[in-house]
């Protein structure tokens, strides 16, 4: 299979990779259709994760279907599309008991950190029945990317740590996927004004758009007066540090008001320092923590009965290869070109070297082009835009086989 491999800081390859096995009664294996990357995982590409070790493949969020089961497994089934919690944990020691997932004695963050991650054809998942969601019928498996982390992060990092509370000020520092949840998780609470800040107009715009009171870029010469005057120079209640850099932290202290809530969210490579000598006497709440994921069940539910849409979240699609980086849709190329060749040729083995190029060079074409896999799919149905390959040989078996292959493609990119 393909895998996005850390190779040491500053350097990454999709190269081939192996397979992954069941290794415990409690696995499972997961065939990736959908996954997004996490901040975390620039900061591993920065080197500001020791734990991160070249060679590892990298991610931990996504969506996908279950391929494999270990014999403990008991609450899935072959087939299920699933939500991979970003946190593995096993439920039953101490810190699980405790709710601290993410201190799990034998799981906790450990995808794309201490064991292969999600950026890859295949995952293997340890403790499966506690880190795994199976997903409603009614919503679309390629948002819920988002919620392998992001939304958990933005609502337990974010909006519950900050304390944020009906008709209270609230301020996010970064506009990236998790500010953004964080936002959106915070106006659950009804408070006024949400200001989101970030360097990006476009993050900004985005945030707007998707509901905040007041965008700031914090580059602008007077962005810090603009702050006070929101609300009246006395900081705001909860305030989220969503970046992870030293300076976005200090902006932070600098913002929360007297009894108000700092959460940070971020994860930093860095020091940072604490302005006690500022803060001490401001009776203020700090809290950082990573995701305990114990919101997936009612952000599901949201989603499922509620109708939440996040697919505006999402600014850029791609495929698992460059070759495919500027289709619109989720086509995995590496994977989909040469499965798609192998069954041909393997179902209908007297199929030539030139015929198996000609094939391989058909898919290439598609997989460079929008809409690819729809197109495909079109064609492979109605059986004639190929013939030149197969006039040699049985045509309703290879022809059958192709739309197979087609329809195949089409439902995982769509």
């Amino acid at each position: 299979m393909k895998g996005l491999v850390y190779r040491g800081a500053n350097q990454y390859e999709v190269r081939d990779c192996v397979l992954p096995e069941i290794q415990s009664p409690t696995d499972a294996i997961v065939q990736m259709n959908h996954t997004s990357i996490c901040g975390t995982d620039l900061h591993i590409l920065k080197g500001d994760v020791p734990t991160v070790e070249p060679g590892r493949i990298l991610g931990h969020e996504g969506v996908g279907a279950i391929v494999s089961l270990g014999s403990a497994v008991t609450d899935f089934f072959v087939g299920d599309n699933v939500l991979i919690s970003c946190i593995t944990s096993c439920g039953t020691c101490a810190a699980c008991r405790k709710g601290m997932n993410s201190h799990c004695a034998t799981g906790g963050w450990v995808l794309g950190n201490v064991i292969d991650g999600t950026q890859a054809e295949y995952v293997r998942i340890p403790h499966a029945i506690n880190s795994l969601y199976k997903l409603p019928g009614n919503i679309d498996p390629a948002e819920m990317a988002g919620f392998s982390d992001a939304f958990p992060t933005g609502m337990e990092c974010g909006t519950l740590n900050a304390n944020v509370q009906p008709g209270k000020s609230v301020a996010i520092v970064g506009a990236g996927p998790v500010g953004l949840a964080a936002m959106l998780t915070s106006k659950l609470y009804s408070p006024y004004p949400i200001v989101v800040l970030d360097k990006e107009d476009k993050r900004l715009e985005l945030a707007k758009k998707l509901g905040a009171d007041k965008v700031i870029n914090v580059d602008a010469f007077n962005a810090m007066e603009e702050l006070d005057s929101i609300v009246d120079g006395k900081g705001f209640d909860s305030v989220m540090e969503a970046v992870g850099t030293p300076t976005s932290f200090d902006l932070c202290q600098k913002l929360v008001a007297p009894g108000g809530s700092l959460a940070n969210i971020g994860v930093h490579g860095q020091k940072a320092t604490l302005d006690l000598d500022h803060l001490w006497d401001h009776n203020i709440s700090m809290f950082s923590s990573t995701s305990m994921t114990w919101t997936y069940i009612k952000q599901l539910h949201k989603v499922s009965k509620l109708g939440w849409s996040i697919q505006s979240l999402f600014r850029h699609f791609s495929g698992f290869s460059k070759r495919a980086a500027s289709n619109q849709h989720y086509l995995r190329t590496v994977s989909w070109i040469s499965s798609c060749t192998d069954i041909i040729c393997e179902r209908h083995t007297n199929v030539t070297t030139i015929s198996r190029l000609s094939v391989l060079r058909y898919f290439e074409g598609l997989s460079s082009i929008p809409n690819g896999a729809q197109r495909g799919y079109l064609e492979g149905r109605n059986f004639f835009l190929i013939a030149s390959v197969t006039r040699n040989y049985q045509r309703t078996k290879v022809y059958r086989c192709l739309f197979q292959v087609c329809q195949s493609c089409y439902n995982l990119c769509n």
